[in-house]
């Protein structure tokens, strides 16, 4: 009896068949080790924003502290960015009316905020509170890496689960006194460590490690 296919088209169905089966497996295990990269997380990534601001300059040359622009930090979820004019206090006419001020310019004259670029962006069901972390001794550097040495700000850590859970679990070599929360390169004297050997105890800090810590 003449058969009804030929014989390549057995040796196809298999190849396709398998091939079918190891897309359906290697899709979304490619797509578990692409979101795990840095590229895919955004560390490090160059952000280009509306208005070239220089953290170097404002941290070393100007010593502004952090909560000066990012006043919420300390008070809640978000810590939020300054008003434009809260920024053009400290500038001279001569530099409000360079090019580089055009989108301030802009935002004064509309009352829209500079659209700025987040750097540091979690995914949408992860919550986070900033107050909580300033007030328990989590200094800025700890998580936005060496802003004083950054003339475009880029995603320092890696902000991955595995990364804040690790803190999480074992906070104490992360803490440190509320007086050094925004200072750069913080290195402890001998007071800092004989103070740091109590601050988890101090602030009260308890291993959260349960899921609705994060997810809610």
């Amino acid at each position: 009896m003449t058969a009804i296919f030929p014989s390549w088209a057995t040796r196809a169905a298999r190849i396709a068949l398998a091939c079918g089966v190891t897309a359906l497996v290697m899709t979304p295990l490619l797509a578990m080790i692409w979101v795990r990269t840095p590229l895919a997380r955004g560390e490090k990534l160059s952000i280009t924003q509306p208005v070239p601001f220089d953290h170097r300059v404002h941290v070393n040359g100007l010593q502004i502290d952090c909560r000066y622009c990012h006043a919420g930090a300390e008070r809640s979820a978000w810590a939020g960015l300054p008003a434009t004019s809260k920024c053009v206090s400290c500038h001279t006419q001569a530099w409000i009316s360079s090019s580089v001020f055009e989108p301030v310019r802009q935002s004064l004259a509309t009352g829209k905020p500079i659209p700025w670029r987040r750097v540091n962006e979690l995914p949408d069901f992860v919550y986070f509170n900033h107050s909580i972390h300033v007030n328990k001794g989590v200094g800025c550097e700890t998580c936005h890496g060496r802003i004083d040495q950054m003339s475009q700000v880029h995603q320092a850590a890696s902000l991955t689960m595995g990364w804040c859970v690790s803190c999480h679990v074992n906070p104490g070599p992360n803490l440190r006194p509320l007086t050094a929360i925004t200072t750069m390169g913080w290195t402890p004297t001998k007071s800092d460590l004989d103070q740091m050997k109590t601050l988890t105890a101090d602030f009260k800090i308890k291993r959260l490690t349960n899921c609705s810590t994060c997810h809610r």
